[in-house]
This record gives C-alpha cells, sequence and structure tokens, in this order.
C-alpha cells in the first residue's frame, strides 16, 4: 500500500507495512525535501515515544538522515511530541521526526513530521514530501551509515530534549503557585512517553502529585489504546477516590492530548477542557486574540467569543489546518475535539502537559473545583450535550461509504431543519436550534465518525440515531 500522510503524519500497521524499509523510505524522501529546499544543513532533531521497537525505528530514521549529511539529533530517551516540536524551534532545526501512532492501539506505529516551525506540517508541505515519497517508492536509492559510526563521527548527536522544555514551560506558568497550592493531583500516562513530566514540574510544595500508569509498557495493558477518553480512564477514576483527589488529568500516547476528569471521578469532555482553557486566558489571564477551533469543536467557542469579544475561526480536522491558522492570526489558542490545545507562547502544536497545568493554575487562581468550573461555565454559555459514534469500514467500502454521503445532503436531521452544510472536511450540518451534526472520515483509521452537539443529551442520541439510520449504518 502507498504511504500517505493523513492529519498527523503516516501512521500504519506494525510488520503489515510500517516496516523497517518503510521508514527507511520515508525518511529518504523528508531527506529529499529537505536538501531541495536548502535547509539540510540547519539539522534535524528524532524522537520516539514508548512503543515497542520505537527506539529502534528511530535508530533507523538517524542513520538515513546521517547518511545523507544532515546533522542528526537523536532523543536520548523517549519523549513527548511537544518536547521535541519545542527543541525543534529553539534549536533552530531545519526539521524533526516522531516516531510515535499517538493514540493509537499497539499494533500501530508512526512517523510524525515536524517543519522547522514545530507544528504539524501544512498541506503544501505534505504534499510536497509526498511528490518526494513517491519517487523514493519507485527507486529507492537510501542514502544511510551505520548507527555506531555515525556517533563514532559526530554525524549523529544524542541530546536531552526534556530539561529545555521543562525550563520553557516554567516560563509560561506559575508553577510556584501550583506546587504550594495543597491541591491532590492524580497523573495517569496510560504508559506514555509523557511519564514523569508532570512530577518533574510540580514536585516540592504542598501539592501532592501521583502518578499511574507511569511504567512504559508497549501493549498498553487494560486499554484499547492510550487515549485519553471516557472509556480508558476507569483506572484513573478509581485513583481519585482512593487519593482524596482534587482533579485527574491524563495524556495520551505521546503526551500530546489531555483527558480530565473531575474530584468526583466524572469525566470532563474535551469541548468543555478547551472551553475552560479559552476562559481563562480570557477571564483568568485577561489575555486576548483569535481562537482557533476544528470544526468538531463545539459551539461554547463561538458563544466565548461573543461575550469576550474575540474572534472564532472554524478549520478541519487536524493541527496541519488549525497550526497555519494558528501562526497567521497569531492566535490566543488552538483546540481540536480529540483534545489536543495549542497556546500563545509556546509552539502552534498540541501540548497535553502545558494543557494540564494551565487547568491547574485555573482551579488555584479561581480557588474552584472542576465541578464548579463547569457549573459556572454552563451558566455562562448555557447546557451543551456531545456524543461521537465510530463506524470501522473495510477499506475497500470507502468510496461506496463517499458516494453515499455526497449524495445525502440532508435537509432536516431528526425533525429539526438543517440551515447550512459545511464540506470542508466531511459533512457538517447546521441546524436551525443552534445543534450541530458532521458526518466525516478519520485522517488516520479506516473509521467514518458521526459527531453531534445540542442542549440536550436527549437530543443528540436522537441526531445520531437519525443519521445512521440516513446513511444505512446500523
Amino acid at each position: 500500500m502507498p504511504i500517505k500522510f493523513g492529519t498527523d503524519g503516516w501512521r500504519a500497521l506494525i510488520e503489515q507495512d510500517f516496516t523497517y524499509e518503510n521508514v527507511r523510505i520515508c525518511t529518504q524522501a523528508v531527506c529529499d525535501y529537505m536538501k531541495k529546499r536548502g535547509f539540510d544543513h540547519t539539522g534535524i532533531i528524532i524522537g520516539y515515544d514508548t512503543r515497542e521497537n520505537s527506539e529502534s525505528f528511530a535508530k533507523i530514521v538517524a542513520e538515513v538522515t546521517a547518511g545523507n549529511k544532515i546533522p542528526t539529533l537523536l532523543c536520548d530517551q523517549s519523549a513527548p511530541t511537544p518536547t521535541i516540536s519545542y527543541n525543534l524551534v529553539s534549536r533552530e532545526c531545519g526539521a524533526g521526526i516522531v516516531i510515535t501512532a499517538s493514540h493509537n492501539s499497539a499494533k500501530w506505529n508512526g512517523f510524525k513530521f515536524k517543519p522547522g516551525y514545530g507544528g504539524s506540517a501544512s498541506e503544501p508541505i505534505i504534499s510536497a514530501l509526498e511528490s518526494h515519497l513517491s519517487l523514493v517508492e519507485r527507486n529507492p536509492v537510501i542514502n544511510s551509515v551505520g548507527f555506531d559510526f555515525g556517533l563514532e563521527t559526530g554525524l549523529i548527536e544524542l541530546i536531552d530534549v526534556k530539561n529545555p522544555y521543562l525550563n520553557h514551560i516554567a516560563s509560561l506558568v506559575d508553577l510556584n503557585l501550583i506546587r504550594n497550592s495543597g491541591l491532590n493531583v492524580v497523573i495517569d500516562s496510560m504508559y506514555g512517553a509523557g511519564s514523569g513530566y508532570f512530577k518533574s514540574l510540580l514536585e516540592g510544595g504542598s501539592l501532592k502529585i501521583k502518578e499511574i500508569r507511569s511504567e512504559f509498557s508497549p501493549t498498553f495493558p487494560g486499554m484499547i489504546q492510550p487515549e485519553p477518553i471516557e472509556k480508558n480512564l476507569k483506572p484513573l477514576k478509581d485513583e481519585i477516590e482512593t487519593f482524596n483527589a482534587d482533579i485527574g488529568l491524563a495524556t495520551d500516547g505521546d503526551a500530546d492530548r489531555l483527558g480530565m476528569v473531575d474530584e468526583n471521578g466524572i469525566y470532563i469532555s474535551t469541548l468543555f477542557t478547551f472551553t475552560l482553557l479559552c476562559q481563562h486566558l480570557l477571564a483568568g489571564l485577561h489575555m486576548s486574540g483569535t481562537i482557533v477551533k476544528s470544526i468538531t469543536m463545539t459551539n461554547m467557542i463561538e458563544k466565548l467569543g461573543n461575550i469576550y469579544d474575540c474572534p472564532v475561526i472554524e478549520t478541519p480536522v487536524g493541527f496541519k489546518h488549525l497550526g497555519p491558522v494558528f501562526i497567521e492570526e497569531n492566535a490566543l489558542a488552538a483546540g481540536e475535539e480529540s483534545g489536543g490545545y495549542a497556546f500563545r507562547g509556546h509552539i502552534p502544536e498540541r501540548d497535553g502537559i502545558l494543557s494540564g497545568l494551565l487547568i491547574l493554575d485555573m482551579m488555584v487562581k479561581t480557588g474552584k473545583n472542576p465541578n464548579e468550573l463547569v457549573s459556572d461555565l454552563i451558566s455562562l454559555v448555557g447546557p451543551h450535550h456531545y456524543n461521537r459514534i465510530d463506524f470501522e469500514f473495510e477499506e475497500r467500502d470507502r468510496l461506496n461509504l463517499m458516494s453515499t454521503l455526497a449524495d445525502s445532503l440532508f435537509k432536516n436531521i431528526s425533525g429539526i431543519n438543517v440551515t447550512d452544510i459545511n464540506t470542508s472536511d466531511g459533512y457538517k450540518y447546521y441546524l436551525e436550534d443552534n445543534s450541530w451534526a458532521l458526518v466525516r472520515f478519520s485522517g488516520t483509521e479506516p473509521i467514518l465518525r458521526i459527531h453531534a452537539e445540542s442542549n440536550t443529551l436527549k437530543k443528540v442520541d436522537l441526531i445520531i440515531k437519525d443519521l445512521t439510520k440516513l446513511l444505512n449504518l446500523s
């Protein structure tokens, strides 16, 4: 199967398509791209997550970049994607590659490409990379050196990305205030690369912190995949009760996403989490600026925009879309429904660790627990309920599904009239009562998703049920 970049790089099944040979091909294409644009001399940073053989794949990448005479900086241990993105910018390197499948299950791995600005590659960059990929796939001439030779000759250098990142984060959040807050916090690292980061930042005061699933286990036991969504967070909920915690925070496999559970063990959706983060920036920290959100994100953001007089821009899913707008607008924040959020003054990319710290900062400065913060938000913007249903399909059925969607421009859903349709990424139906529904394909997996938001959960369920029936997915 040809290598294709989705919403955030290339992901594939290990041993089926994600092989050493294909990783070499991907890397050579990146090297050709860098040389074509004349920034191969600026160097490249290579990182990796805690998955099985991720370090070995990263070393293969380093062998190829070094073989192409590109100064190669390889992380000395597994690291969160945001730390690599930050170091990429601070060291002024030309590009970065991260071996990670982020939140996908253990049978997957991935190849994330980061341009010099530290975010996800934009559509034009992805198109250029894929042009080089097709050439290398047809004529796979790979320049490579042995890993030990690369180290001995200085072509490959091992670097620490953790401490520079931690020092930078300390300039963005009042860590001393949080450390001495007396809060009880549980962190669920989900066996991923974010393990130990919150502890490194927050230990040393009256705050008590407990980390669960902090050991590295490439099979991610007890969960389908290391994604910080409700179905995967029962251990975190249980530990909140045991530890008498004020909040539980979870990061995904490469720590660029955040999940949150309140003091009662109730999961707080990513839509409420991002809205709380934006409210804290606007009202708590008295900042201003544009907010960028994905097409799957809540319309609570528009309501905040009206209240605090800040523009809101909606983009297709993925930071390859949000990131460029975030940069162009010098935006205050950017967020997507999957739990990835970016903030001004940092990198134009998701960061689950900084997101969690800002939530703690909000709690300390307001003196309120998460449940109270959500209640206050609902009082401000009104009730909002959301759900998403995923339908797996065989790849051979994709064209038929796409055809069905194109032929099904509904005028009403569940008895509610459709006022507008956005086809920039799937089919988003805006309904006359301010509800919305979206049908779109995942950019990384063979999954069709139906999203819906409304002012009651019953209405959300009816909208999804009606779309499922109309599209013959049940």
